[in-house]
């Protein structure tokens, strides 16, 4: 028995006083509320009340007699490119049904509140799910397990009484009254979770790893990596937006692992969401005893901080951040010592990701065969993958580990928007790789991702097609990486700066088949002579580009013809006479004045004149202008 003294189990303090007959749920993610999800909220309280027929409720406010109504604000619901997304429950004569509705705008919601919540009549032409019957986003939904993201988009992430009433912390009462830190590390060891940051780690020895140190003074650190900074990547974001008490359950029982008292969460500031919730979360957290000092009643105390990042890169790798919270400038640190032995203020100090920590709670609820259970390989688990680019379903899905490529980008992600032609998917971000089609039927586990150079990552996949140029696309996410390095260690600094100046030399139709090789051969330095994984990753986006599309390096270097029309310097543009209706459509967004030609004649481009800015062929409705 772990505990000393009789603990109290957690437990809502406002629970729900009546089961609402209408619970109307609002994404009210990062994305829901750019897409305007706050202003949808007001309309659907603002119409209940005019409407007069049913008592509009908060979640927790006193019961109302008769016929109630709820409008909950939620985490993110998943498929973002249908946001604002609503979600409404209705519960009558024993009867209960589920329907969601996508893009809904403030003026949708008095047809929607007449003609669904009072008439019981689903809207289809507005319809993303529903009980009663597949809809064309079904398969978004069907193939995901929800592990770690189990409460985002159900509960109110900022109201803690909802969390406690769907289980939560009831894995870290577990935890203190039952089990010794070595049977819960003993048990994260045998779920076979590794670390969802992107390397992999079994989570389990690193806590173990841990445990086994001590400093002189007794103080151990346990950090929540949240500096996510990926382009199109944002799992972090949507936990701690949508269940952020799920994060700091984890947090807990880790420390309680390894014998922590102190918690940092470091999270980038571009997040202000996100930090608002962690705000109220951790403030009404503690004064529940569920964090700080003798927590449910137990002789564990473990307070948890939060950092806010400036938005470095770098300092998503675990050296850099400790810096970072240390006060110093975010840089690498040489290891060994590793941070287990010797990390924030020297002291040992173990370092997860958001992810890897919200799904903690479920194994210790579950138990770890349960997690082990589901995955592939020495892959167990799922894991949270954000679909972004050219794919007709963007958002975020949770899927079990060793599903293909091609079943969550076609599957789940709906294929490529336009019925335009698959060309790649970069895995990992800007430290992974661009995967052709050739790939899409691999299973997505980290030893088979790392054979193609590419990596799982954080989970960003962002999908591009037929009109997008992979070198341009490598050029892009190694210009990212080169004015994210910190500039430590010169092949980093230097390198990815030379390979950058290569790579854009490629792109202006000035470079050679001797470029492609000492690009090649520069990529292997920077790899194998950065200090920390920044470096040792950024090649990696020009490596799998030059494995897998070296004939688009090729053509651009010999026939100096970009096959996308991306790369400015290689493009043409020209009028196909035949299919001009002479609309001057072309001639109206011409910068230059490079079109000439009469009304219902075909037109003309002046090669001399034209700027390649690609304004008529994007205003062409005809397929007229050409781009080569």
């Amino acid at each position: 028995m772990a505990a000393t003294r009789t603990l109290v189990r957690p437990a809502p303090q406002n629970p729900r006083l009546t089961v609402p007959e209408v619970d109307i749920r609002i994404c009210l993610g990062t994305g829901g509320v750019a897409a305007g999800s706050r202003e949808v909220l007001k309309a659907f309280e603002e119409e209940l009340a005019r409407q007069d027929v049913l008592a509009v409720i908060r979640p927790r406010e006193d019961k109302c007699e008769g016929r109630t109504v709820s409008v909950t604000g939620t985490g993110c619901q998943g498929l973002c490119a249908m946001d604002p997304l609503v979600e409404i429950h209705l519960r009558r004569n024993g009867k209960s049904s589920k329907v969601t509705y996508g893009l809904v705008t403030p003026a949708m919601v008095p047809e929607i509140i007449e003609k669904h919540i009072l008439g019981g009549e689903v809207i289809k032409k507005w319809l993303v799910l529903t009980d009663e019957g597949p809809t064309e986003y079904n398969p978004f939904y069907d193939a995901q397990e929800k592990l770690t993201l189990r409460h985002v988009g159900i509960i109110d992430p900022e109201d803690i009484d909802d969390y406690l009433e769907a289980g939560g912390y009831q894995a870290l009462y577990k935890v203190l009254s039952e089990m010794t830190p070595a049977e819960v590390i003993d048990e994260i060891k045998r779920s076979g979770l590794r670390g969802r940051g992107g390397a992999g780690f079994p989570t389990g020895q690193k806590w173990e790893f841990a445990a086994g140190y001590q400093s002189p003074d007794g103080v151990k650190y346990f950090i929540c990596n949240g500096d996510e900074g990926d382009p199109g990547a944002f799992m972090d974001c949507s936990a701690l937006e949508g269940e952020p008490h799920a994060v700091f359950e984890g947090m807990a029982i880790g420390a309680y692992a390894i014998g922590a008292s102190v918690g940092y969460m470091y999270v980038r500031a571009e997040y202000p969401l996100a930090l608002r919730r962690i705000k109220i979360g951790l403030e009404v957290a503690e004064e529940r005893g569920l964090l700080g000092d003798n927590i449910m009643g137990s002789d564990f105390s473990f307070h948890i901080k939060l950092k806010e990042g400036a938005g470095a890169f770098v300092c998503g790798e675990e050296t850099a951040l400790m810096q970072s919270i240390e006060g110093d400038r975010g840089m690498p640190r040489l290891r060994p010592p590793f941070p287990a032995e010797s990390g924030l203020w020297r002291r040992p100090t173990n370092i997860n990701n958001v992810e890897t920590l919200a799904v903690v709670p479920w194994i210790i609820t579950n138990g770890a065969a349960a997690f082990a259970a589901r995955g592939y390989e020495n892959s167990k688990g799922t894991k949270v993958f954000a679909l972004a680019g050219k794919v007709n379903r963007t958002g975020l899905a949770e899927v079990p580990m060793g599903m293909t490529l091609r079943e969550v980008i076609f599957g789940i992600g709906g294929g490529v928007k336009k019925g335009k032609k698959f060309k790649a998917v970069q895995m990992g971000g800007p430290s992974g790789g661009c995967l052709p089609e050739s790939l899409l039927d691999l299973p997505v586990d980290y030893e088979t991702i790392n054979k193609t150079g590419a990596i799982v990552g954080s989970g960003g996949m962002i999908v591009i097609d037929e009109d997008n140029c992979i070198v341009d696309t490598a050029r892009y996410f190694l210009s990212f990486t080169q004015s994210e390095s910190c500039g430590k260690c010169p092949p980093c600094r230097i390198g990815t700066k030379r390979m950058l100046d290569l790579l854009t030399k490629i792109c202006e139709g000035k470079g050679t088949l001797a470029d492609l090789d000492f690009l090649e051969k520069m990529a292997e330095q920077v790899k194998i002579g950065s200090l920390c994984a920044l470096g040792g990753t950024a090649p990696n986006p020009v490596f799998t580009a030059l494995k897998y599309f070296r004939d688009e390096f090729e053509e651009h270097v010999v026939d100096k013809r970009c096959r996308a029309g991306i790369c400015t310097a290689l493009v043409t543009y020209s009028i196909d006479p035949e299919a001009c209706t002479g609309c001057r459509a072309c001639v109206r967004v011409c910068p230059t004045e490079a079109i000439t030609g009469e009304r219902k004649e075909a037109h003309v481009i002046d090669n001399e004149l034209c700027i390649k800015c690609g304004a008529c062929y994007e205003k062409c409705r005809f397929d007229a202008v050409r781009r080569s």
